[in-house]
């Protein structure tokens, strides 16, 4: 009988201590997690965009290249924003780190995108969203301890992130998605 209470005591005793641990770890995890507001971007005249202006909107971010299979997205982004306008902010990040498919200087850039397909939504300066100079809103954007839900780094250029009207990331889109398709549209109205 003893044997019994004595092995009853120590499963008990450890149960309580897992139950303890994974409650911490799943509350550390929660704390970890942060919004959109936490970052900042700079358009290409050196202007920052405190991404904390938009709360109460849906914003979404999608890597740029003006020289890739799928710039003419960028046709499709800016119809979204007219369509969304007072729901949702659009903001384009070039990068040049696919295939060098972003040669332009920050300036050609917001020449190109305006001149070519009319765009109004706001384009930052050129940045790095893969490796180590990785800027730290896609650090937030592919990583699940940030941002709580994804953990897939940028496959390619024109990926997209939205994010709710609480800074959350929401959901990642692949290039494929068009930007008008119904899986984006939906998730703004």
């Amino acid at each position: 009988m003893n044997k019994i209470v004595i092995i009853s005591i120590i499963l008990a005793f450890i149960c309580f201590v897992y139950a303890k641990i994974s409650s911490n770890s799943s509350d550390q995890d929660i704390s970890q997690i942060k919004t959109i507001y936490d970052y900042e971007l700079r358009l290409e005249n050196n202007q920052i965009i405190k991404l904390k202006n938009f709360k109460g909107k849906k914003i979404l971010i999608v890597n740029t290249a003006t020289e890739c299979g799928f710039t003419s997205q960028l046709e499709s982004l800016q119809e979204l924003h007219e369509n969304f306008k007072k729901d949702l902010v659009i903001i384009g990040t070039p990068s040049n780190d696919f295939m060098n498919q972003e040669p332009r200087s920050n300036k050609e850039i917001i020449n190109f995108c305006k001149l070519n397909y009319g765009v109004e939504f706001l384009i930052t300066e050129k940045i790095h969203v893969k490796g180590k100079n990785k800027h730290p809103i896609y650090e937030f954007l592919t990583n699940k301890i940030l941002n709580g839900i994804n953990d897939k780094n940028v496959s390619w250029n024109f990926n997209k992130f939205l994010i709710d009207e609480e800074g959350y990331l929401l959901k990642y889109f692949g290039s494929m998605t068009k930007p008008l398709s119904k899986s984006i549209t939906s998730l703004i109205k």
